[in-house]
């Protein structure tokens, strides 16, 4: 953590699909990519470790040269405003969560205990997604339901990537040479899921997502934001059960459940090109999503000084960046069109005499996750 060098990134991409891929890249530009078999979750760690121990590509001697591991883990209710060291207490609080976020926490647990078995003399550190959003103020947080389910169940808005639109706010701050405590900033995370956050001052004051990372945006194979009677017409009408419309709210909306084709934009965009309506009006549906919300946080914060880009999609989908920003001059939002083609991966996007800045910050939540693992355990 020395001048917080990145030793080596990797990821496995498209897991659940037929051909899985394996890529990683080392500090000093070696790269290594190649497809692994189909497999379990937790199955793919054993090939994470073997990279990282290659005689030829790899950074480790062996695995005890791993004295810590930062989880992201996206639910942590009320009870976490920060990150925490994993204790039975801690992994338990995270499964209580699983009911709040069912596409992640099982799986956020399950790497937990995948990498206890494989390093069970490193420490774990837990980092929340729903932590940096703690400083929403009741009014926003609070659903318009009897105040007995918020006070018995907890019921909310708790919010989630908060560790990316925790670093993405910062990160604007120091581009601009100016404190976080003063701008105003709408961040957006748009990758596969997507939230859009608020932030005032530093602080997250209100966010997309909510209960669970159902609400708000239009996602990959999420809903987002429905007239919760739908729910009730498909169990009386359809005679659909709970698990039923579950399955479909989670994971066959969004990009998938209109266009039929893909969640994943790059395949979309493969599709249109192709003559797919559908495809097409996903994206556009898409697009109009998130510019109701930038209207909408405007709205709240008074003003704005920035929005800003990131994830999968924010950082890396030209076109989409540009349907979000049309015919939003009134807020003071012009897009330089050139900038917003360049290969650059960190840069401004706005025309040079723009009231409000537009930045692509392509996130980094492991160097969060680094800073408070290192945090916890010298603590």
């Amino acid at each position: 953590m020395t001048g917080e060098l990145c030793l080596a990134k990797g990821q496995i991409d498209r897991l659940g699909s037929p051909a899985p891929n394996l890529s990683y890249e080392r500090y000093d530009g070696i790269t290594y990519q190649t497809d692994v078999p189909p497999m379990e979750y937790e199955a793919v760690f054993p090939s994470i470790f073997e990279t990282l121990l290659n005689t030829e590509k790899g950074v480790l001697h062996n695995l005890n040269d791993i004295i810590a591991v930062g989880h992201r883990v996206v639910h942590g209710g009320s009870r976490f405003a920060e990150s925490a060291l994993i204790t039975p207490e801690v992994e338990t609080a995270i499964n209580q969560c699983v009911p709040l976020a069912p596409l992640h926490n099982p799986y956020n647990l399950g790497g937990i205990r995948a990498c206890r078995q494989a390093l069970p003399n490193a420490a774990h550190v837990a980092v929340f997604d729903t932590a940096f959003h703690q400083t929403m103020p009741d009014y926003a947080y609070m659903y318009a339901l009897p105040y007995s389910l918020y006070e018995q169940h907890g019921i909310r808005r708790y919010g989630f990537h908060g560790t990316s639109h925790r670093y993405v706010s910062a990160r604007a701050a120091e581009i601009f040479g100016r404190p976080p405590t003063a701008l105003k900033l709408i961040t957006c995370h748009l990758g596969n899921g997507c939230s859009i956050t608020a932030v005032n001052q530093g602080k997250s004051i209100d966010t997309s997502m909510g209960l669970t990372p159902l609400e708000g945006l239009m996602m990959g194979t999420r809903s987002g934001d429905i007239d919760p009677a739908i729910i009730f017409h498909l169990m009386e009408g359809e005679q659909m059960s709970a698990d039923e419309i579950n399955q479909i709210l989670n994971r066959e909306s969004g990009l998938l459940g209109i266009s039929g084709v893909a969640s994943d934009v790059r395949d979309l965009f493969r599709a249109v090109s192709e003559g797919n309506s559908q495809a097409a009006l996903a994206l556009q549906m898409f697009s109009y999503r998130v510019k109701q919300y930038i209207g909408k946080y405007a709205a709240v914060l008074g003003g704005l000084d920035a929005l800003v880009f990131t994830g999968g999609i924010g950082e890396n989908a030209s076109s989409v960046r540009t349907a979000i920003c049309e015919n939003l001059g009134f807020l003071g939002i012009h897009l330089d069109e050139e900038k917003n083609q360049s290969g650059d991966v960190e840069k401004p996007i706005h025309q040079a005499d723009a009231p409000v800045k537009l930045l692509v910050i392509p996130t980094n939540e492991e160097l969060m996750i680094a800073r408070d693992t290192l945090r916890l355990i010298e603590g």
